[in-house]
Parts: structure tokens; C-alpha cells; sequence
């Protein structure tokens, strides 16, 4: 019975890179549940998911922001259970035809997959709500996708500082109903890393079981 619970359990630590997709149809069949991170570049995305599966290898980061240009997808270990890192929007240096061909892809990924379960949002706790991080929280209440926001670099205030603009952040949501988290996150110190896993978990496997029933 217990080797039985051990096998049911999800483990981040066992997320592994699957593929990278540019279009949707390059992506992987779309059944099972996924959990997707959006951020603006240097938001410190790639940060929070190397933090989250205990791999500091699992997501690129760099100094360079807007470097990711693909959707990469990295599988648990229950079947068809994965999490999806969304292309950084921001700073790219890379032409407009490109960058409008790239939201265009990312913008059919999100209306499209039927299988994605909810949304993190990555935001810096010092610069919260840029006009990306809004047009995303007001695409999930359109949608009624469930939202996650992770206030990153929270260890670069200090905790009354990060306290009170944690409190700005919520004030400014509390009309929206999609937001189901919003949790101070610092990679670094592992602030918040805990209730992101339980929120993560009960998406993922709540979904799973509701698909089989």
C-alpha cells in the first residue's frame, strides 16, 4: 500500500525536459494536465522553476533577457503530467516580424491546449503589474483559467517591504476572480517554494482525477 502511495505522489524533483515547440502543432499531444509559467523577461521565471524541481539546470537562465524563444515542456513522473515554460516577453533583440510570429504561436497555445490546468505568473515583487503581467491576468479571468502569482525576488526587500508590497499587489487583483494564489517567492531563500508546490500539486493531480472519473 505504501509503495502504491509513493507511486501516486508527484514529484517535482523528477521533472525532466521533454521537447520544445514553436507552434502548436509541434507540441505534445494534448492530454493529461500542464501547468504553464509566463513571465516578462528577467522577471526571474526560469529562476523560480530550477527552484521548484530542485534542478538549477532544469530552465535556462540568463543574463541576456528574452533569450527563450520556444515552448519547452519538462514531464513529471505520473504519465502525461507536465509543466510548460513559456516564452520570456520583453526585451529580445530579435526583429518584429519575429517577435509578432512568436506571440502569435505562444497566443494559440494558450487559447488552444485543452489540457493546460492553470497559469503562474511570474512577476518582480519590485515591479509588479507591467502591462504584460495585466493583459495576462485579464486574458485568464476572460478565459476562466486559474491563475498563480509568484511575487519573485521577494529576498531583495526586506520582510516589512516585501509585506506591504505584497499588500499593493492584492489590492490590485481583488476584483479578479481567477487569481486562486499570490504567494511572495524568492528562489534564492526558498521563500514561498512550499505553498507553489502544494498549489502546483492540487491542480495537476485534482484535474487528473476528475479526468478519469
Amino acid at each position: 500500500m505504501d509503495s502504491d502511495l509513493t507511486q501516486k505522489s508527484l514529484s517535482f524533483n523528477s521533472a525532466r525536459f521533454l521537447i520544445s515547440a514553436s507552434r502548436l502543432d509541434e507540441c505534445p499531444p494534448d492530454i493529461g494536465a500542464e501547468v504553464a509559467f509566463a513571465g516578462r523577461s528577467n522577471a526571474g521565471k526560469s529562476s523560480a522553476l530550477n527552484a521548484i524541481t530542485v534542478n538549477g539546470k532544469l530552465a535556462r537562465t540568463s543574463k541576456t533577457p528574452g533569450r527563450t524563444r520556444l515552448i519547452n515542456f519538462f514531464t513529471l513522473n505520473k504519465e502525461n503530467v507536465r509543466l510548460v515554460d513559456l516564452p520570456g516577453y520583453g526585451y529580445a533583440r530579435v526583429s518584429r516580424d519575429m517577435k509578432d510570429d512568436w506571440q502569435k504561436h505562444l497566443g494559440h497555445y494558450l487559447n488552444d491546449r485543452r489540457c493546460l490546468r492553470g497559469l503562474v505568473l511570474v512577476m518582480d515583487i519590485r515591479h509588479p503589474l507591467t502591462d504584460f503581467d495585466q493583459m495576462m491576468v485579464e486574458w485568464c479571468e476572460h478565459n476562466n483559467l486559474p491563475l498563480m502569482i509568484l511575487a519573485t525576488k521577494a529576498d531583495k526587500f526586506k520582510y516589512g517591504q516585501a509585506k506591504t508590497a505584497m499588500l499593493g499587489i492584492a489590492q490590485k487583483l481583488k476584483a479578479y476572480q481567477c487569481v486562486e494564489h499570490l504567494i511572495m517567492f524568492s528562489a534564492t531563500a526558498k521563500t514561498g517554494l512550499e505553498e507553489c508546490r502544494t498549489a502546483l500539486t492540487d491542480w495537476l493531480e485534482a484535474e487528473e482525477e476528475d479526468a478519469h472519473q
